[in-house]
């Protein structure tokens, strides 16, 4: 039978869905990429909008596809179990129930009854036993080394979608690392729901997933500043293969914000911590993710907001609106911004980081970088800073072939800003 994975989220959720997608094409199933026997849909619920992507691409399936299995996963079924079954879908698992997925197809193969399975999160619970050997159609690999979350943001419904903190070993790190080597991967990007938290010390982590031969880079997911120490830091200096690119989650560039977010850390500490990485990192480059709107966030608020995000310097944001999520504390706040609001201040932080980010690439223009390349004849740098070569093919199919060297490492000088990076040569 035919499979066909559709991921929503985070990379987390993007590399459980490559150890899926495995599982079954060792159980004998085949990888189709439209018309399929399964569609497997593994859902985000962090916004809103995440969950009205994945009902209407359910809709979609049903529609086109009458035929086939649907089956939903993720963390729309695991913190709103009640929605996800009311959807038109065949199987229904939540996230501790993916590590099952070939038998839960079995088993519905056989009877043909609707299956939800959604056990909650233990308290103790261990970390799940994912493992992959390639990642499909990328040049870099995701290691997840981390799930769950025991913050208590106000907005975020994730703790409740992904249970408590729980932590990969160093051993299965490095093994996997080694595999991925193996299959020609050159970077690896360890991911987590909270990387911060962590077990057993980012640093070592790294170093872990770099001992494998051929590894060449080793990048770090979405940190968060209060957790960031200058020890790590001097740690992650000490060891070459890593990227130091700093995925830093603002969240808001204003303190009464942050405060009304529980975020714990001050727009102070955020910019002290980004100093202290520039002196340890000459090269260090800064992204992050913004959300605008938030219950309570007047026009001052969000008028400081931009002005932080100006004088901080982020080479990429994510802008995203504030949406209620039921369950969370933030969503009994009073002074709830309205959709036209929220959708007007993301506009407006949209262009306020786009100009940010047209300087801090303008930095770039005359140095010599190692380059990553893609499979369409761009690529990154360590810093993360997208790199378009002369003969770059924007939708071209076939430019990996004709050129053969995507995934590749390679120096170029670069020579203009372009697009969301920069024109580069090859040298």
């Amino acid at each position: 039978m035919t499979v066909n994975f559709i991921t929503f989220g985070c990379k987390v959720n993007q590399y459980e869905s490559e150890s899926m997608r495995e599982e079954l094409l060792n159980k004998g199933f085949s990888a189709a990429d439209e018309t399929a026997d399964i569609f497997i849909i593994n859902s985000c619920t962090v916004t809103k909008e995440s969950d009205r992507k994945t009902k209407k691409t359910i809709n979609r399936i049903r529609r086109e596809h009458p035929n086939s299995v649907i089956v939903l996963t993720g963390c729309l079924p695991q913190s709103s179990p009640k929605i996800a079954e009311a959807l038109d879908v065949d199987i229904v698992l939540g996230n501790t129930e993916k590590r099952d997925l070939a038998g839960a197809i079995s088993a519905y193969l056989k009877n043909k009854q609707k299956t939800v399975i959604i056990n909650k999160h233990e308290k103790e619970e261990a970390f799940a036993k994912y493992h992959i050997t390639k990642f499909a159609e990328r040049s870099r690999a995701y290691i997840k080394i981390e799930d769950g979350c025991n913050r208590g943001c106000t907005y975020c419904i994730i703790p409740k979608a992904r249970g408590r903190i729980r932590s990969r070993s160093l051993s299965e790190i490095k093994e996997e690392s080694v595999r991925l080597s193996n299959a020609g991967f050159k970077e690896i990007v360890l991911v987590g729901i909270n990387l911060s938290s962590y077990q057993f010390g980012l640093a070592n982590a790294v170093k872990a997933a770099a001992l494998a031969n051929g590894i060449k880079r080793v990048r770090l997911g979405s940190l968060e500043p209060d957790l960031t120490t200058k020890e790590l830091l001097l740690a992650l200096k000490e060891i070459p293969e890593f990227c130091p690119q700093f995925h830093l989650a603002l969240q808001s560039g204003c303190d009464n914000t942050l405060k009304r977010m529980n975020r714990l850390y001050t727009t102070r500490e955020f910019s002290e911590l980004t100093k202290t990485i520039r002196e340890i990192f000459k090269d260090a480059s800064f992204t992050t993710d913004i959300m605008v709107g938030f219950a309570g966030e007047t026009q001052e608020d969000f008028e400081e907001s931009c002005e932080f995000v100006k004088k901080t310097g982020f080479l990429h944001c994510h802008i995203f609106p504030y949406s209620v999520r039921e369950g969370t504390f933030a969503a009994n706040y009073k002074n709830q911004l309205t959709k036209a609001q929220k959708e007007e201040r993301a506009k407006k932080m949209k262009e306020v980081c786009e100009q940010v980010s047209l300087k801090e690439r303008q930095k770039y223009i005359g140095l010599t970088k190692e380059v990553l390349l893609e499979t369409d004849g761009s690529g990154y740098t360590k810093e993360y800073l997208r790199v378009y070569l002369n003969d770059y093919k924007e939708n071209s199919e076939d430019f990996s072939e004709q050129n053969n060297f995507s995934g590749d490492i390679i120096n170029v000088k670069i020579l203009s800003v372009f697009k969301d990076g920069v024109k580069a040569e090859k040298i």
